[in-house]
C-alpha cells in the first residue's frame, strides 16, 4: 500500500517538474500577451528583426485572438520588410489582408507589400550602370505598381495615398524604360520585328510614360528597314504630332541597327 501510494505521488510530482523545467528554459512561457507585445515592439524598435519576429510569433502561437496578435500578424510584415526579406513580407501581408479585410490599419498592410516589391524593384531597375536592364525581370516592379494600385483604389483617403501615386508614377517610367531598352537591344541585333513589337507594347501600355518618343523612333526606324512604308508613315505622323521637335527619325535612330 505504501509503494502504490509513494508511486501515485511520483506521477503527480512529474509534471510539476516538466512545467518547472519547461519554465526554466523558456522564461517567455509566463509571459502575458501584453508583455509578450511590449518585447516585441522594443525589439523591433531597437532592430533586432529576428528577436521581433520570434516574440510576435510566440504571441500568435498562444494568444491567436485579440488585438494584440493582429497587431503582431502586421508588425511581422513589417519587420521582414525591414530586412529586405521580399517573399515572407509580402506573404505575411498578404495575409493579414485575407485574414482582416476590414482591419482599420488593412491599408498599411497593402502599402507594405507594395514596399516590399518596390524594394527588390529597386535592385532590379535602380542600378543601370551595373546591369544591363534587357537582363532583368520586371516581375517585382509590375507587383509592386498592383499593390500601390489597389490600396489607391480601395483606400483613396489613405495617408499612404500620396506616396503610393508617386511610387507609381516612378514605377511606370521604370517599365517603359525597361521595354524600350529591350526594344532598342533587338535593334542593335538586326530583329527589327521584335523591336517594333517591343516599342509598341511600350507605348499602347505606358502611354503617358516619357519613353513613349522613343518607342516612336523605335518604331519609324524598324518597319523603315522592314520596308512598311504604310507603319512607318503611321508612326512617323504620330511621332510629329506628339514631338513636332523631332529631327528625322531614321537618321535620328541610325545607330539603333549598328
Amino acid at each position: 500500500m505504501k509503494r502504490s501510494v509513494a508511486l501515485f505521488t511520483l506521477l503527480l510530482t512529474l509534471p510539476l517538474a516538466a512545467c518547472s523545467l519547461a519554465d526554466k528554459n523558456d522564461p517567455e512561457s509566463g509571459w502575458s500577451a501584453a508583455k509578450l507585445y511590449s518585447e516585441a515592439k522594443d525589439a523591433l524598435d531597437g532592430g533586432q528583426y529576428d528577436l521581433a519576429i520570434k516574440h510576435y510569433e510566440t504571441l500568435e502561437a498562444r494568444f491567436p485572438y485579440g488585438v494584440y496578435s493582429q497587431q503582431a500578424q502586421l508588425e511581422i510584415a513589417y519587420a521582414y520588410y525591414k530586412q529586405n526579406e521580399q517573399a515572407p513580407a509580402v506573404a505575411a501581408a498578404d495575409r493579414f489582408i485575407k485574414l482582416h479585410p476590414n482591419h482599420r490599419n488593412v491599408d498599411y498592410a497593402y502599402y507594405l507589400k507594395g514596399l516590399a516589391y518596390f524594394n527588390d524593384d529597386e535592385g532590379l531597375l535602380g542600378r543601370i550602370s551595373r546591369q544591363d536592364r534587357t537582363e532583368r525581370d520586371p516581375k517585382s516592379a509590375r507587383e509592386s505598381f498592383e499593390s500601390f494600385k489597389d490600396l489607391v483604389k480601395k483606400f483613396p483617403d489613405s495617408k499612404y495615398a500620396p506616396d503610393s501615386i508617386a511610387r507609381m508614377k516612378y514605377l511606370v517610367n521604370a517599365l517603359a524604360s525597361h521595354e524600350i531598352h529591350v526594344a532598342r537591344y533587338y535593334m542593335k541585333r538586326g530583329a527589327y520585328v521584335a523591336a517594333a513589337n517591343r516599342a509598341q507594347y511600350a507605348l499602347k501600355t505606358y502611354p503617358e510614360a516619357p519613353a513613349r518618343k522613343e518607342a516612336l523612333l523605335i518604331m519609324v526606324r524598324a518597319y523603315d528597314v522592314l520596308g512598311m512604308p504604310q507603319l512607318r508613315d503611321d508612326a512617323e505622323r504620330v511621332l510629329r504630332k506628339n514631338f513636332p521637335e523631332s529631327t528625322r527619325p531614321k537618321d535620328t535612330l541610325g545607330q539603333l541597327s549598328r
